[in-house]
């Protein structure tokens, strides 16, 4: 009689594979980042992101259009501009690259998807860090906040329906939605980089932005080997009024996108990262992967970690297979 149990036979066919999966990946729970960069007059390979680009505001347009089509959730909008400075002015100008496509995309898709924007200052800065400098060359979380607060509410007057502060200043989702209210901007939602790693991952998106950083983010975003940390930072963002948050990066970050799944009153995010898009883009190159198979395991992993959504660069792609 040996085995008595046999698991295997819930494997027997596709079909029978399908009725008993725990997991679900669908197209809606897929956001696509989007980079449009200023001054374009054509799309601008990243060459560290094989198939992903800096858009014009009108193949951002196209682009975005045809990812709803297919499907996806939501975009998540950044901005590259042709000039910096210290204090990231670009982030708040009504006419800077980044409300402009916001902008676009509302007149565009209106309410057909879940806009988003990137409320964060290092793509606009010209020393590439996430808030404004002190006097000694460091981060000043609370003269930061202000500028976040000023974006916050340029990038709601433009369309976005959720707003993504990714800095890791302390406050900076309470500073945020008090702005937000105070203008009338009740309905604006938060998507809050709570645990956001300082990550080596992220290597790729610093060519994807034009990045002008010189040294590392580790004073504001967390050391890798926290994760309490992590659960104290997405309480604290919960209490300040976030609608959602986030852990980034994902693969290497799934247990603490399963701990903040456990804890979160809120839906969980998981921004599978540019770095890991590029290792398996290129194992692929090389033939090492096969590309459909492993992008689906990959995203399929962050979900059942327990992230409710998962920003990822193949969001339109894998959204077309999957439907």
């Amino acid at each position: 009689m040996f085995p008595e149990h046999r698991p295997r036979r819930l494997r027997v066919t596709p079909a029978m594979r399908r009725l008993v999966s725990e997991t679900t990946l669908r197209p809606r729970q897929l956001i696509l980042p989007m980079f449009v960069a200023e001054g374009a007059d054509a799309p601008r390979p990243i060459a560290s992101m094989p198939g992903v680009v800096q858009h014009t505001r009108d193949s951002l347009r196209k682009a975005a259009v045809d990812a709803v089509r297919a499907g996806v959730g939501g975009l998540m909008l950044f901005g590259i501009p042709e000039h910096h400075d210290a204090i990231g002015s670009g982030a708040t100008d009504e006419n800077g690259i980044l409300n402009v496509a916001l902008r676009d995309l509302k007149a565009e898709l209106g309410d057909e998807t879940v806009l988003m924007a990137d409320t964060c200052l290092d793509e606009f800065t010209d020393h590439g860090h996430c808030g404004v400098l002190d006097a000694n060359g460091g981060v000043d979380n609370d003269a930061t906040l202000e500028r976040y607060a000023e974006m916050a509410l340029a990038q709601a007057r433009a369309g976005a329906h959720l707003l993504g502060p990714s800095g890791m200043m302390d406050g900076q989702v309470g500073v945020i939605r008090r702005a937000l209210d105070d203008a009338g901007f009740t309905d604006t939602g938060i998507l809050a980089y709570s645990a956001k790693y300082s990550s080596a991952f992220f290597g790729p998106f610093r060519e994807a932005v034009n990045s002008q950083l010189k040294g590392d983010r580790k004073t504001y975003q967390q050391d890798p080997g926290n994760a309490r940390e992590a659960i104290r930072e997405i309480e604290l963002d919960v209490a300040e009024g976030a609608d959602m948050v986030m852990v980034k990066p994902a693969l290497a970050y799934l247990d603490i996108v399963r701990a903040a799944a456990e804890v979160s009153p809120v839906p969980v995010a998981a921004y599978n990262i540019s770095g890991e898009y590029a290792m398996v883009e290129a194992a692929v190159a090389n033939g090492w992967l096969n590309r459909e198979a492993t992008i689906l395991e990959v995203l399929t992993s962050i979900r059942r970690a327990g992230a409710d959504s998962i920003l990822t660069y193949w969001a339109a792609e894998a959204a077309r297979w999957l439907d």
